[in-house]
C-alpha cells in the first residue's frame, strides 16, 4: 500500500490531493501488467474505463495518421497518468493511441471515482482543462484532435447544449453553513461532504456568498488568517444565479461573463441546487465552450490571433447544425470579449496599475453582442473624476493604455475603426463628468453627427473595470430621457430611416454591381431593424443592449404584439444567419476577406422569396416609425 501512496504523491495531478484522499484512492487501484509490446489503446476507438497511473515500464503515446504512421510520438515513464483528458474532454474515448512496452505495470483508477475527484477538487480538474488548452496550441496535436469523427461527436454535444434546459440537467445539492461558522469547521464540512464549493448563509437562511478550495488557499492560508475566524470574513461573492428554465448554453456563457465557476439554480423564488463549470465543460467535449476555455489560457498576442482565426470554423459548424444565429452571435461575442480582456490585462501588466478607477466599454455591434466575422474596434474608456492636479496624469495614462490595447487588438484581427470610434481616439477617452456632458449635448443638439454618436454610444456595454462607473452614466441617461424631448426622438427616428430595405418598385431585390457580380449589402438591409428597435428602446428607457433582448422586453411591455415580435425577431436572425454563413464561406472557402455583400445568383429561390417577405416586413415597420415619431408618413 505504501508504494501506491508514494506513487500517487509524485504523479500529477494526484499530488494536489490531500493524503487522506490518496489513501482511499490507493485502495481502488487495479493493477495491469503487459508482458509484451501491446496496443493498449487506439485513438477514437477504445473506451476509457478509467485513468492509468504508470508504475513501471513505458507508455508510448501517439496518433495514427491516415497511412497508419505514428505522429506526435511521446515516451512516458513513471510517474505519469494517462487518460484524464480522454475521459473528461473526448466523450470517454481514448484521445491518443498507446503502446505499452514489455514489462510495463500500470494501476487503473475507475472512471466514476476519477470523475468524483474532478467534481470535488477544482485544482485537480483544472489541471486537465489547462493541459488540454495548451496542447491545442500545438498545430499537429490539434490537427489530429479535430478529426471529422471528433467534430461529429462534439457538435452533437454542442447541439444538446443549445436545446437542453437546466431542468434537464442533474444539478448538485447545495451544501451550506452559517456565516459565523469557524473557517476550520467550514473546511471540515466541505471535506465530509466531498464538495469543493460551500455556500454561506445568514441567519435568515439567505445565501450571501460561497467558499471554495481556492478561497481557503488564497484568502486563508496565503494570508495566514486565523482558521478560528468566521467563514463569512473570507468568503467570495457576489452570488450568481440562473432560472431553472434557462438553457444550458446560457448558464455557461453567464459563467464566462461573470467569471464564476458556480451558478445557483433558482426555481419559484428558491435556490434548488447549483451547477459547476467543471461539470458542464466535461460533458461538452470539444464544444465551442471548451474552445473559450482554451482562449482564456492563451498568453501571447500570436496565440490569441490563432484563436480568433479559428472562429469562422466554429461558426460554420454551429450554423451547419441549425443553431440559431442569436446563439451564434453570443458565442462570437464571448470569444471576442475573452480575447479583449486578455489584452487589457496584458497591457496593465506592461505599463502598471491604472491611477484611477475606470471602465473599458464596447459599443456599436460589439456592444449589442451582435458581432460578426467582419469586425472592427468599437470601444471607449470612462474614468473617475480626479482633482485638477491629477487630471493630466490620469488622462495621459489612459490614452497610452488605450493605444496599446488598440494596437494589440488590431494585430489579433480586430482592425482599427475607420470612423475612429475607439478608446485610442482622445475624443472617446474621458472622465465620467465629461461623458455625461457628451450625452446631454447629443440629446439637446439635434444635428446628424450627434444622432450617429448617440446611437453608437447608447449601445455601450461594460467589458472591464469598475462597473459602478458605467451604472452611474446610465442612471444619468435615465434622468435625461425622462425630460420633454420630442424633437430628439423625432430626430433619432429620422436617423433610423436613412436605410431602406433593398426592394425595387416591382418587389424585386435591388442589387448593385461589384466586379462581375450582382450583390446586395446585407448589413444595410439589417440596419433598419436595429435602428427602429433602438428608437422604441430609447422611448421606453430599456437598457438591454442586444436587439433580440430589446425586442423581448418591448413585447413584455406591450409596445409590440406577439405577432410583431415574431416577425421582427425571425426576420433579423434569418438575415444574421445568412450574413454569418456568407462571411464564414468567404474566409474558409474563397480564402478572401469577409464582407457584407451577398451575391444574388448564389441564393436559392426559397431564400430570395424569404428575403422579399422580410424586406416588406421591415418596410411596414418603418412606416410605423414615421407615423409614431415624425407624424409624417412620407418621412
Amino acid at each position: 500500500m505504501q508504494h501506491l501512496l508514494d506513487l500517487l504523491k509524485t504523479t500529477k495531478p494526484f499530488d494536489l490531493l490531500p493524503e487522506s484522499i490518496l489513501a482511499g484512492i490507493a485502495e481502488s487501484l487495479v493493477p495491469t501488467t503487459y508482458k509484451r509490446d501491446t496496443l493498449a489503446y487506439r485513438q477514437e476507438v477504445t473506451e476509457m474505463k478509467g485513468v492509468d497511473i504508470l508504475y513501471k515500464g513505458e507508455y508510448e503515446t501517439f496518433f495514427f495518421d491516415s497511412s497508419e504512421n505514428k505522429r506526435c510520438i511521446e515516451i512516458h515513464h513513471s510517474p505519469y497518468c494517462f487518460g484524464g483528458i480522454s475521459v473528461l474532454l473526448n466523450r470517454t474515448k481514448a484521445l491518443k493511441s498507446v503502446v505499452a512496452k514489455k514489462g510495463t505495470v500500470v494501476y487503473s483508477l475507475p472512471r466514476k471515482e476519477f470523475l468524483d475527484l474532478c467534481d470535488a477538487y477544482d485544482d485537480f480538474f483544472q489541471y486537465y482543462t489547462t493541459d488540454f488548452g495548451r496542447r491545442m496550441l500545438d498545430e499537429e496535436f490539434s490537427h489530429f484532435v479535430k478529426t471529422p469523427a471528433s467534430f461529429e461527436e462534439s457538435y452533437i454535444a454542442a447541439e444538446q447544449l443549445y436545446s437542453r434546459k437546466i431542468d434537464g440537467v442533474v444539478y448538485k445539492d447545495i451544501v451550506s453553513c452559517y456565516g459565523e461558522t469557524p473557517i476550520y469547521e467550514a473546511a471540515r464540512h466541505m471535506a465530509e461532504n466531498r464538495v469543493s464549493c460551500l455556500f454561506i448563509k445568514d441567519r435568515d437562511d439567505s445565501i450571501i456568498g460561497y467558499a471554495t478550495d481556492i478561497t481557503l488557499r488564497d484568502n486563508v492560508i496565503a494570508k495566514q488568517i486565523d482558521p478560528a475566524g468566521p467563514i463569512a470574513s473570507v468568503m467570495d461573492n457576489p452570488i450568481v444565479s440562473i432560472s431553472h428554465q434557462a438553457y444550458l448554453y446560457e448558464a455557461v456563457l453567464m459563467m464566462f461573463s461573470t467569471k464564476t465557476r458556480y451558478l445557483l439554480v433558482e426555481k419559484e423564488g428558491k435556490y434548488v441546487g447549483f451547477l459547476s463549470r467543471n461539470r458542464i465543460l466535461s460533458e461538452q467535449g470539444q464544444s465551442p465552450l471548451v474552445f473559450i476555455q482554451s482562449v482564456k489560457l492563451s498568453e501571447t498576442v500570436e496565440e490569441l490571433r490563432q484563436k480568433w482565426n479559428y472562429v469562422p470554423e466554429i461558426i460554420k459548424q454551429l450554423l451547419g447544425r441549425g443553431i440559431n444565429a442569436e446563439i451564434t452571435n453570443q458565442v462570437i461575442t464571448t470569444i471576442a470579449d475573452t480575447i479583449a480582456i486578455k489584452v487589457i490585462e496584458k497591457v496593465i501588466r506592461e505599463i502598471g496599475d491604472p491611477p484611477a478607477k475606470f471602465v473599458f466599454m464596447i459599443t456599436g455591434s460589439e456592444g449589442r453582442k451582435e458581432q460578426t466575422l467582419k469586425t472592427d474596434q468599437d470601444n471607449a474608456i470612462i474614468y473617475e473624476d480626479k482633482a485638477n492636479e491629477h487630471r493630466e496624469m490620469v488622462r495621459a495614462y489612459f490614452l497610452n493604455f488605450a493605444t496599446k490595447v488598440s494596437d494589440y487588438l488590431n494585430a489579433i484581427g480586430f482592425v482599427y475603426c475607420k470612423g475612429g470610434y475607439m478608446a485610442s481616439n482622445p475624443a472617446w477617452t474621458h472622465s465620467l463628468s465629461h461623458w455625461k456632458r457628451n450625452y446631454k449635448k447629443w440629446i439637446e443638439d439635434t444635428v446628424p453627427e450627434n444622432a450617429i454618436k448617440f446611437s453608437t454610444f447608447f449601445d455601450c456595454r461594460f467589458l472591464y473595470g469598475d462597473k459602478n462607473i458605467i451604472d452611474q452614466l446610465k442612471e444619468f441617461l435615465e434622468e435625461e430621457l425622462q425630460k420633454p424631448n420630442d424633437r430628439f426622438f423625432a430626430f433619432i427616428a429620422k436617423n433610423a430611416l436613412q436605410y431602406e430595405p433593398p426592394l425595387t418598385f416591382f418587389n424585386n431585390i435591388k442589387t448593385e454591381t461589384i466586379g462581375k457580380s450582382e450583390v446586395f449589402n446585407i448589413k444595410n438591409a439589417m440596419t433598419p431593424i436595429v435602428d427602429l428597435v433602438r428608437v422604441y428602446a430609447l422611448k421606453n428607457r430599456i437598457y438591454q443592449e442586444n436587439t433580440g433582448e430589446r425586442l423581448k422586453k418591448l413585447t413584455e411591455l406591450g409596445v409590440f404584439t406577439t405577432a410583431q415580435y415574431q416577425e421582427l425577431y425571425q426576420s433579423y436572425y434569418y438575415l444574421m444567419a445568412l450574413r454569418l454563413e456568407n462571411q464564414a464561406n468567404q474566409i474558409l472557402v474563397e480564402k478572401s476577406e469577409p464582407n457584407n455583400y451577398i451575391q444574388i445568383n448564389k441564393l436559392t429561390k426559397i431564400e430570395k422569396v424569404t428575403l422579399k417577405e422580410i424586406f416588406r416586413t421591415i418596410n411596414n415597420f418603418q412606416v410605423g416609425i414615421k407615423m409614431r415619431f415624425t407624424n409624417n408618413i412620407l418621412g
